[in-house]
């Protein structure tokens, strides 16, 4: 039975991984800023991988992955690191985190829709409508969690909008270029080695002109925030990442991602027990909507 589920068990412990990251990452960026964290969440992330995969591997990076491989992974990385943290970062900044992660729900549609297109991957009409409703509990969730409808000007939110569209694309392209690249037969631990080795290079790459590589590693020296980005880094871009290639190769597109979508859901009971923020009535239904379309899609 866990054999035959292993892609959407992988899912969903990509999402709890995925919330404690959330969690760790967003008491980080508020000490160093969003762009120092990134870099630097990438570089843990990516020095632990090595680590792990020339103890298993044998071999620091994966260097009998065929080229083609490399190149798909390479672009996955950039795509799905670099420049959508880029997007969804600007978008918390315009939009502010409950409506940016009410747009960026839209992820788990958006891979399906990107997955019919180029794969010819096909849904169940159960589990379209057990997708839609989990993503219907979750847009209702998020949408009643808003605590200031001021926060953001209105000349700022059209901006917000399309970063936060920008992260909804490049990360269903994430997860399109991960399947094609762990089609030619790259193990999942190798896959989240290229991923991340390119989006750190990236992300770096683009640091080396404004002259901000020595202030990022000055950040280091925030005890709090190194020990939150370190945390972040190893239940995220490290063990999240590297489950939810798992979920990927063992799942259809649109199904694991419809389940990895369910972060804001797992992140109610910590916003009570750690800001205090109130569960009501609207957050309950979102959450038995979102609950009941997860447990069609295990079923379906």
């Amino acid at each position: 039975m866990i054999g035959e589920r292993l892609g959407e068990l992988a899912a969903l412990g990509t999402a709890c991984l995925w919330t404690g990251s959330y969690i760790f990452f967003t008491y980080a960026v508020r000490r160093i800023g969003a762009d120092v964290l990134n870099r630097l969440r990438l570089l843990i992330a990516l020095v632990c991988l090595i680590v792990v995969h020339w103890a298993v591997v044998g071999t620091p990076v994966p260097t009998d992955a065929p080229a083609d491989a490399w190149l798909w992974l390479m672009l996955s990385g950039v795509v799905g690191f670099a420049i959508s943290d880029a997007f969804l970062f600007r978008a918390l900044y315009h939009l502010g985190p409950h409506r940016t992660s009410l747009v960026t729900s839209m992820i788990p549609i958006s891979s399906a829709l990107l997955a019919w297109v180029f794969f010819g991957e096909r849904l169940m009409g159960l589990q379209w409508l057990a997708g839609s409703v989990a993503v219907c509990g979750i847009i209702l969730v998020v949408s009643a969690r808003r605590t200031d409808r001021n926060a953001v000007a209105s000349r700022r939110t059209g901006l917000g909008v399309l970063f936060a569209v920008g992260t909804v694309m490049t990360q269903s392209a994430r997860y399109l270029l991960s399947v094609q690249g762990m089609n030619t037969g790259v193990p999942v631990l190798s896959t989240n080695v290229i991923q991340i080795l390119a989006a750190t290079v990236a992300a770096w790459a683009v640091a080396i002109p404004v002259r901000q590589t020595g202030a990022t590693l000055r950040a280091l020296g925030d005890v709090r925030a190194a020990v939150s980005t370190t945390a972040g880094a190893v239940v995220g871009p490290f063990l999240g990442v590297t489950l939810s290639l798992v979920a990927l190769s063992a799942a259809p597109i649109g199904v694991a991602s419809t389940l990895m979508a369910m972060v804001p859901i797992l992140l109610l009971p910590f916003s009570r027990l750690l800001f205090g923020e109130r569960i009501t009535v609207r957050t309950a239904v979102g959450t038995a909507l979102a609950v009941g379309g997860v447990a069609g899609l295990l079923l379906s």
